[in-house]
């Protein structure tokens, strides 16, 4: 059982929000995952930035049983290690990145500085268009597709001015007792706290007493621990080195 007063309970529930999040992309791609009690995998190669597969319990899944169930011999193929167990070096792959999994308790943030932004939900399909031309800092490459705007998944997005801009943003779903964050950027002179600020009271409305959750690394995770984060425990994501 998960309770969201137990770190470790906490860190499972995240990895859990995590691939619920991974596989709602795939399958807005036309590729639904196949999930077991220790691993989410997709036998065929997932979107860009998309895992093959995740690990849901440490120690479980055995990096033979990941990789005879994806394509990895595909360029491009990864996995989320997300216990940081796995050795899948001798397999081929190299590490792409380390991050921490990271939880905040539920209540409302802290004021950030910079102008004040609105924020709210992206509701349409033009709307999620411009939500990932200012996420990717460019022309949007349809990775989200507008199928995701339903369910428990909101794209929240940051205005400069009421029906502005996009200058900030983030991906927030729930999964059970906890609502994870990821794809949290800001733009131009935005500064990342305001992004996180934003981000959190929005879901604090959406979403009252329940926790947050996600992943970070680098001056992201520095970021989030100013927003008020801790750390639950590392993570490791596998690339296929050829």
């Amino acid at each position: 059982m998960i309770t969201t007063q137990d770190p470790h309970s906490l860190l499972l529930a995240a990895v859990l929000d995590n691939a619920a999040w991974c596989d709602a992309v795939c399958r807005a791609h036309g590729l639904p995952g196949v999930s077991t009690a220790d691993a989410w995998t997709s036998p065929r190669r997932t979107p860009p930035l998309y895992p093959d597969a995740v690990t849901l319990t440490p120690g479980g899944a055995s990096a033979a049983a990941l990789l005879a169930v994806i394509d990895a011999g595909s360029p491009g193929c990864s996995v989320k290690d997300s216990f940081a167990a796995l050795d899948l070096g001798p397999e081929g792959f190299r590490v792409l990145f380390e991050a921490q999994w990271i939880h905040r308790p539920a209540g409302p943030p802290a004021t950030a500085g910079g102008p004040p932004l609105e924020w709210s939900g992206v509701s349409t399909a033009g709307e999620l268009h411009r939500w990932e031309a200012a996420w990717g800092d460019g022309e949007p490459s349809g990775l989200f597709r507008p199928s995701l705007l339903t369910g428990g998944t909101v794209f929240l997005a940051g205005r400069a001015d009421p029906g502005g801009r996009i200058v900030a943003g983030a991906v927030v779903n729930r999964t059970g007792p906890v609502v994870g964050v990821s794809n949290l950027f800001a733009r131009g002179d935005t500064p990342v706290g305001a992004a996180w600020a934003g981000t959190l009271a929005a879901v604090a409305a959406r979403w009252p007493g329940l926790p947050v959750v996600g992943y970070e690394s680098g001056d992201d995770l520095d970021a989030a621990l100013r927003a008020g984060f801790t750390t639950l425990g590392p993570l490791r994501v596998w690339i296929a080195a050829a």
